[in-house]
């Protein structure tokens, strides 16, 4: 017998505590038989004012990561996404494959990670190289990014870092500003526009900016789910969040 919703694929998904996009976001995405089931990272809202308080939120993160894959397995989803990015870029590539190594060992099962999607997506896109990226992030979260893009090849034209004030103000950034903040990293040498933090509510706009920009816009929770998706042979295209869920 199988679940009786989710009969294709039960997704468990690790968000923080703080997060309030990526679970919309991605039930927005999910097809029919497919079910997303959220544990949560306690962190607390703490102000962000500078790197060591991005440092100190990092610690957070890590040390309860792991007690809330422990809590999503007793639902005994097939596969685990990763519905927070910091981490799965930290450290660049090779940080990035130690991490989900970590979580699959925990989990059991594989991990859809952000950063792997994030690479798996524009590479979907024929042969960009040349890319910017978004990001809700204090300079030392940029700086763990571009080196992750720069391991996997890319050329960083710029990052644009929101430097958001706390994690749960990231999803307070408004399209209006997602928008300017697009046009601001785009020029005509950036072949995509990347962007990352899955609390940054971005999916249904970055398909939006594909359209005027005539470049790959890609949102890490569309990327994500995407990747999670057709990692598990679930080939669904799905409207209203761009190319890569409709066409790839």
């Amino acid at each position: 017998m199988v679940d009786s919703l989710g009969f294709r694929m039960k997704f468990g998904v690790i968000a923080p505590s703080t997060n309030t996009s990526v679970q919309p976001e991605f039930d927005a995405m999910r097809p029919y038989g497919v079910t997303n089931h959220f544990s949560r990272i306690h962190i607390p809202d703490d102000p962000i004012k500078d790197n060591a308080d991005f440092d100190l939120l990092m610690h957070n993160i890590r040390k309860e990561l792991m007690f809330a894959i422990d809590r999503v397995m007793t639902c005994r989803p097939q596969k685990v996404i990763m519905g927070m990015s910091a981490e799965t870029f930290w450290d660049g590539l090779a940080g990035s494959k130690v991490f989900q190594q970590r979580c699959e060992e925990r989990a059991g099962v594989s991990v859809a990670m952000g950063s792997d999607a994030c690479q798996a997506a524009l590479r979907r896109y024929g042969d960009v190289k040349r890319i910017s990226v978004i990001t809700p992030y204090m300079p030392i979260g940029d700086e763990n990014v571009r080196k992750f893009f720069t391991d996997c090849g890319f050329e960083v034209v710029q990052v644009k870092g929101l430097k958001c004030k706390s994690p749960m103000l990231i999803a307070h950034v408004s399209e209006k500003e997602l928008r300017d903040a697009i046009n601001e990293v785009n020029d005509g040498s950036v072949e995509a526009i990347v962007q990352v933090g899955t609390n940054l509510a971005m999916a249904r706009l970055a398909g939006v900016a594909e359209f005027w920009l005539d470049k790959p816009v890609i949102a890490i929770n569309t990327a994500t789910y995407w990747w999670a998706l057709r990692q598990n042979g679930i080939n669904d295209r799905i409207q209203g969040f761009g190319s890569l869920l409709l066409e790839h």
